[in-house]
């Protein structure tokens, strides 16, 4: 097991303090878009961390994967690292690798878990959605739900979560591949809906297939709002990335139109990013507040859905992976390697507490 240094990651759960002379959480009902970038105090929950991608939290356990292979449990100041035992090697180089997870909603009892990860079919670098079990020390894969989805050494989509039906959603990328993202018979470039042991659901869109949506780019964020909206977050071409508001069996338009370009038939994103960037990744719902974490933008973001345009939370000069709301708190991982890079990526797992 590889030690990481931890600042009692049990008071993040408990909404206590690791660092001397933070305060608790503000007044909860004040609106994180109202409360401006200098209220807010960080402290290290974990570093030592190599190219997280995503987090989850059961009970007063938070649950990582790093990119390489690895699932990291923190539970107080208890740490497990352990490789996800998988059929296939995993496909690692660039952007790919062990990247969504979502927990079973019987993960007490079952120890069932869900994996996003990249491998190679045959001679083509892929993706695929698998079933896996955890026995409490080892995680290991019992099923493929979604195989040979289309990978790429950059854009692979990775994102999956538990919709309030109870379906999967899985994010998929465009892989580079000018064709697939508007071709429904191709899962690149989608957003994708399944039922718990891989099934097609019987309510999709588009009968027999697993696509509920189509013409992204590269997607890796979905966040559902309170009363069921379905955002998802990608990366634009160079710029022009896009906040979508998700409807069943619409077309996004990537690569036929982007920013407020408009073809008839397909959707212009929520909001864009224009001419700048921010790399979007992980989202969530805070209350009824939309987080967005950057990557280029090194940092934290909420949505002012008024005015649809995304301000600025705070600032950590890191590469702001995914975000994780826990109780008044925020939990923030960081990939602080491109994926264009080489060598350690050198990450944190980082609490975000507002100042009274």
């Amino acid at each position: 097991m590889r030690k990481l240094s931890i600042c009692s990651a049990l008071s993040i759960l408990l909404a206590g303090s690791c660092a001397p002379g933070s305060s608790m959480a503000q007044d909860a009902s004040t609106p994180i878009l109202d409360r401006g970038e200098g209220v807010w105090t960080s402290s290290v929950v974990a570093d030592g961390l190599d190219y997280p991608w995503d987090i989850v939290r059961y009970g007063e356990r938070l649950i990582l994967t790093e990119k390489a292979g690895s699932v990291v449990i923190i539970e107080g100041e208890k740490v497990q690292r352990s490789a996800l035992e998988t059929t296939d090697p995993l496909r690692t180089e660039g952007g790919a690798g062990l990247l969504g997870i979502a927990l079973a909603p019987d993960f007490a009892d079952s120890g069932r878990a869900f994996f996003y990860y990249s491998y190679s079919s045959g001679l083509e670098p892929a993706n695929r959605v698998v079933a896996a079990r955890f026995d409490g020390n080892t995680w290991r894969e019992t099923a493929v739900l979604v195989d040979a989805i289309p990978g790429h050494r950059l854009y692979n989509g990775g994102r999956i979560a538990i919709g309030p039906e109870g379906h999967l959603y899985v994010t998929t990328g465009w892989t580079e591949n000018y064709e697939r993202p508007q071709d429904l018979k191709s899962l690149a470039g989608k957003v994708l809906r399944l039922t718990l042991d891989g099934g097609v659901p019987e309510d999709n869109p588009f009968r027999g297939s697993f696509v509920y949506s189509y013409g992204h780019r590269n997607p890796q964020g979905l966040a559902w709002s309170a009363d069921g909206e379905l955002f998802v977050a990608e990366h634009g071409q160079a710029a022009l990335d896009e906040i979508n508001l998700i409807a069943p069996g619409a077309n996004y338009g990537w690569p036929a139109i982007s920013g407020d370009e408009t073809l008839e038939g397909m959707q212009t994103p929520f909001l864009h990013s224009g001419r700048s960037t921010w790399a979007p990744s992980g989202i969530a719902f805070a209350g009824n507040e939309l987080l967005v974490t950057a990557l280029q933008g090194r940092g934290l973001y909420v949505l002012d859905r008024q005015n649809r345009t995304l301000q600025p939370v705070v600032s950590l000069g890191e590469r702001v992976r995914h975000v994780l709301p826990v109780g008044d708190d925020l939990l923030l991982i960081t990939t602080n390697r491109s994926p264009r890079g080489q060598g350690p990526s050198k990450d944190r797992l980082v609490r975000l507490s507002a100042q009274r």
